[in-house]
C-alpha cells in the first residue's frame, strides 16, 4: 500500500511538505506548485492521499468569502469536544489554504485519486507524539518510535507533518483510522 502526503501551503510560493509512505519507509520532499502535486502523484499512482488542509466548507457555506455566522464544521467542532486546538477555516490565512485544499482535492478526483483531510497536529495528540512547536528532533524521534523509517535530521517542518500526515493515511486504508464529522471529515487515527 502506498499512501501519500501533503502538507499544503496556503500559496503556490511557499514549500508545502510531500511525502510517500510505502509498508513504513517514508520519502520526502518540499513540493510548490499544484501542477507539481498533480504530476507526482500521476507519477505514484498512491491508494491514498491525504491533505493537511481543508477540503469542505462548512454546511450552509456556498463559499469561504461567504460574510456568515456558520464558521465551523462537525468535525471542528468534534475537535473541539475533544480538546484539540485548530484553527477555524474562516480564520485569515486559513481562507486561501482552503480555497486551495479544496481545488486540489476536486483536480485529484478528477484523475480518479481519493483524498481525504487530515490534521497532523491531531494526529499527533491522539498519537502521544510531540508536535512541531515542541522541537523538530522531538517530532521526528516520536515518528520513528511509531516504526517510521528514512527520517532524517534536515527533514523541515512541512516535511515531517507531511509524514504524519501519510501515517494516517496508511491508517485510514488498514482500517485503524476514524472519521470526525461526516464522512468527508478529518480522518484521525483510532483513539
Amino acid at each position: 500500500m502506498l499512501a501519500v502526503g501533503i502538507d499544503l501551503a496556503g500559496t503556490e510560493n511557499r514549500p508545502s511538505g510531500f511525502c510517500s509512505l510505502f509498508e513504513m519507509e517514508a520519502k520526502t520532499c518540499l513540493i510548490y506548485s499544484d501542477k507539481e502535486i498533480i504530476q507526482k502523484i500521476k507519477e505514484l499512482k498512491p491508494e491514498i492521499i491525504a491533505i493537511d488542509a481543508p477540503l469542505t466548507l462548512p454546511k450552509g457555506r456556498k463559499s469561504i468569502e461567504d460574510r456568515t455566522n456558520v464558521h465551523l464544521r462537525e468535525c471542528d467542532k468534534e475537535l473541539l469536544r475533544r480538546g484539540i486546538k485548530f484553527f477555524p477555516i474562516t480564520l485569515g490565512p486559513m481562507r486561501k489554504l482552503t480555497e486551495r485544499g479544496i481545488k486540489i482535492k476536486k483536480l485529484l478526483e478528477s484523475e480518479g485519486f481519493k483524498a481525504i483531510e487530515v490534521y497532523p497536529g491531531g494526529a499527533q495528540d491522539v498519537l502521544s507524539i510531540p508536535r512541531k512547536q515542541r522541537g523538530l528532533e522531538k517530532l521526528r524521534k516520536g515518528l520513528e518510535k511509531l516504526g517510521i523509517k528514512g527520517l532524517t535530521k534536515d527533514m523541515s517542518n512541512h516535511e515531517l507533518d507531511a509524514v504524519t500526515s501519510a501515517l494516517v493515511g496508511k491508517f485510514f486504508l488498514e482500517g485503524t483510522s476514524e472519521t470526525l464529522g461526516t464522512e468527508d471529515g478529518i480522518v484521525m487515527p483510532k483513539s
